[in-house]
C-alpha cells in the first residue's frame, strides 16, 4: 500500500511513500531526452521530454514507481488490488501495458490537460513486462504545478477523477475516498468549541484533531494524510519547504511489524520521495536512511541516449558523540 501527495509552499512538490514487504531495487533513474523507448505495441518513442523518477531497471529498461518530466508533470502508480482491471487488445485504441503507462505519459505530455486528451485515445491492456515481473494492480494519480487527477482502469472503463485535495491511497476506488472526508469536516488544528452548555476543562492541545485516524489502512491514511497536509504550514524557501513534505508523508509511514502480509513479512515504507517539480530534483529518504538525498536532474546531460542512474543510500549510521 503507498501514498502520494502533491504540495505547495513557494515551489510545488509532488511525491510519495512506497509500502511493500519487498524490494526490487530501486534506484533513481534520469531518462534523457534521446533515450529510444520501446514500446509494446505502439511505435518507439525516440525524441520526448526528460524525466527523473524511481524504478527498477531490467534489461536496461526502467520500471516506474513515480516520475516527473521536465516540464513538471508527474506521476505514481499506487496499488489497487479487487478494482484494477486490464483491458483486451484493442485495435481501434492507443494500446499501452501498465508498465510503459507512466513513461508514456510523461513522456509525451508538458501538462495535465495534455494528459487528459491522450487518455481518451488509450487502452490500458494486459501483458505483463515478464514471467518474473508480472502485472501489478494499480491506479495512478497524474499533477502538474495547476491540478491533479485520479485515473481507474476498472471492468466498467477508464474512470478519470479531479483531485481537489492532492492526495491519493488505495482502495477503494478515489470518488468514495474523496467523500469520505465530509465525516472529517469538523476537524480544525484549533481547539474545539464547548458546544454543551455547561463548563468543560480542555485537558490537552490538539483536542480539535479528536476523531482523526490513526490506524495504517488505506482510507484512514487517505484523511490523515489530506488533513495533514491541507493544515500544513511552513517556510516557503527550498530547506523549509522539502523537511516539511516529508513530514507530512511521515504522518502516514509505516513501521516494519505492524502491518503483517503473510506469516514472518511485514509491509513497511521502503522509501519516500519529494520532487521540487519546478527544479526537477528529486528528493529521497530510505527505511533506515532518513537523511534527505537529491538527485538534480539539470544536472545531467539530457540531450543524452542513455539512462542514468543513482543507487539509492540505504543505510545511516549513527552519529554518536
Amino acid at each position: 500500500m503507498c501514498t502520494v501527495i502533491t504540495y505547495h509552499s513557494g515551489n510545488h512538490y509532488f511525491g510519495r511513500n512506497l509500502d511493500l514487504d519487498y524490494s526490487y531495487n530501486e534506484t533513481v533513474i534520469i531518462m534523457p531526452r534521446h533515450y529510444n523507448f520501446i514500446m509494446r505495441k505502439m511505435k518507439a518513442i525516440e525524441s520526448h521530454y526528460a524525466i527523473i523518477g524511481m524504478a527498477t531497471v531490467v534489461g536496461n529498461y526502467p520500471l516506474f514507481y513515480d516520475a516527473t518530466n521536465e516540464e513538471g508533470l508527474s506521476m505514481a502508480g499506487l496499488n489497487f488490488p479487487d478494482y484494477s482491471y486490464l483491458n483486451p487488445y484493442n485495435e481501434s485504441k492507443d494500446n499501452v501495458t501498465s508498465f510503459e503507462f507512466i513513461p508514456y505519459i510523461l513522456l509525451t505530455c508538458k501538462n495535465v490537460k495534455e494528459a487528459r486528451v491522450k487518455l481518451k485515445t488509450i487502452n490500458l491492456y494486459d501483458e505483463p513486462f515478464s514471467k518474473e515481473y508480472p502485472n501489478s494492480t494499480l491506479h495512478w494519480m497524474i499533477a502538474d504545478k495547476e491540478e491533479a487527477i485520479v485515473v481507474e482502469s476498472m471492468k466498467d472503463g477508464l474512470h478519470i477523477y479531479d483531485n481537489p485535495v492532492g492526495v491519493m491511497t488505495n482502495n477503494p476506488p478515489f470518488n468514495i475516498m474523496n467523500f469520505a472526508l465530509n465525516d472529517y469536516a469538523s476537524l480544525s488544528p484549533k481547539q474545539p468549541e464547548n458546544t454543551f452548555g455547561t463548563s468543560l476543562h480542555l485537558y490537552s492541545r490538539g483536542m480539535g484533531g479528536l476523531g482523526l485516524p490513526g490506524d495504517l489502512s488505506s482510507k484512514s491514511r487517505f484523511i490523515k494524510v489530506a488533513y495533514t497536509k491541507l493544515n500544513s504550514k511552513s517556510k516557503e524557501d527550498e530547506n523549509s519547504a522539502v523537511h516539511q513534505f516529508f513530514k507530512i508523508l511521515g504522518s502516514v509511514e509505516q513501521q516494519y511489524g505492524l502491518c503483517e502480509v503473510t506469516p514472518g513479512a511485514y509491509e513497511y515504507t521502503i522509501y519516500s520521495s519529494c520532487v521540487n517539480i519546478e527544479e526537477g530534483i528529486y528528493y529521497y529518504t530510505t527505511y533506515n536512511n532518513s537523511h534527505i538525498h537529491g538527485v538534480n536532474m539539470h544536472h545531467t546531460d539530457l540531450d543524452a541516449s542513455t539512462l542514468t542512474i543513482h543507487k539509492l543510500i540505504k543505510d545511516e549510521p549513527l552519529d554518536i558523540i
